[in-house]
């Protein structure tokens, strides 16, 4: 399987009948990773500069937000290859650009097409939820990493400490009662449990004990309608919820945030996030 089974929707293709929402590449960069994405940035770039690696891989890269912090904190003689199994994502992160030269490469994390031992580092900021199976794309990690590599990677945890999204899923399962999209707490929201990470690395060949670390945030919008359209438009559940029909994004975005609104305000909206942040060496 691939990393990212179930996500058809981060196609290109996928919103061109709804113009007036921007794509999924476009809402997911420009929208949602401010919202909760970039307050783990600097924590995952710091906690990798302090591993001194002389060669870097980032695997789900998405639209670059840690590559960038990554190109900027780390020396400019440490190469950094950011890989990304959706090229739409690559593309966007390459649009926007980094402080320096980064490699960018389609690849998948399950069947990562590097040498063994190439890096002292492998990073991964919140794509591991998406991987199927998840020991396989670790035993990718640890392969291509160096003897004592280090193997860093973010997921959320769940989604219960991470107030906005938890807000949106429960107003689209309001909003389509009789099929209510899960996407949310499947995925990205559905891979927090440290005793099955652990196992997971285990089973990948990691005999080092992880350190799983949760580490909080807050979460900042202007308004319930910038989160409603970043969480809607801007992840895969956007496909669950156009598959209701051709007007149900604009409904979905539109309903969400009343609800949202009912429940946070009109106006600076804010709600925890909650990350788990795994560190193991090879």
């Amino acid at each position: 399987m691939r990393q990212n089974a179930g996500m058809g929707s981060w196609s290109p293709e996928v919103g061109a009948a709804h113009a007036v929402i921007p794509s999924l590449f476009e809402v997911y960069d420009a929208e949602l990773v401010p919202l909760v994405f970039e307050g783990y940035v600097d924590d995952l770039v710091a906690r990798t500069v302090a591993v001194a690696p002389d060669a870097v891989l980032e695997v789900a890269a998405g639209t670059g937000v840690v590559t960038r912090g990554l190109a900027a904190a780390l020396p400019a003689d440490v190469p950094i290859t950011a890989t990304d199994l959706v090229a739409g994502m690559l593309e966007r992160a390459q649009a926007v650009g980094t402080a320096r030269p980064v490699t960018w490469e389609v690849a998948d994390a399950l069947d990562l097409p590097y040498a063994d031992a190439s890096f002292d580092a492998v990073v991964c900021g919140f794509g591991a939820m998406f991987f199927s199976p998840h020991d396989v794309a670790f035993a990718q990690a640890r392969r291509v990493l160096r003897p004592g590599g280090t193997y860093l990677c973010t997921v959320w945890d769940c989604i219960d400490r991470n107030e906005l999204c938890a807000a949106v899923a429960d107003a689209v399962a309001e909003i389509f009662p009789d099929d209510p999209p899960e996407f949310l707490t499947r995925t990205p929201y559905g891979y927090f449990e440290p005793d099955v990470i652990a196992a997971d690395l285990a089973a990948a060949g990691f005999t080092a004990r992880p350190e799983i670390e949760r580490v909080e945030r807050r979460a900042r919008a202007a308004s319930p309608e910038d989160v409603a359209r970043a969480v809607c438009a801007g992840t895969p559940l956007r496909d669950e919820i156009v598959r209701r029909g051709d007007d149900a994004l604009a409904h979905a975005i539109r309903e969400t945030a009343r609800r949202l609104e009912d429940r946070f305000g009109s106006a600076d909206v804010e709600g925890r996030t909650a990350a788990l942040v795994v560190t193991v060496r090879a």
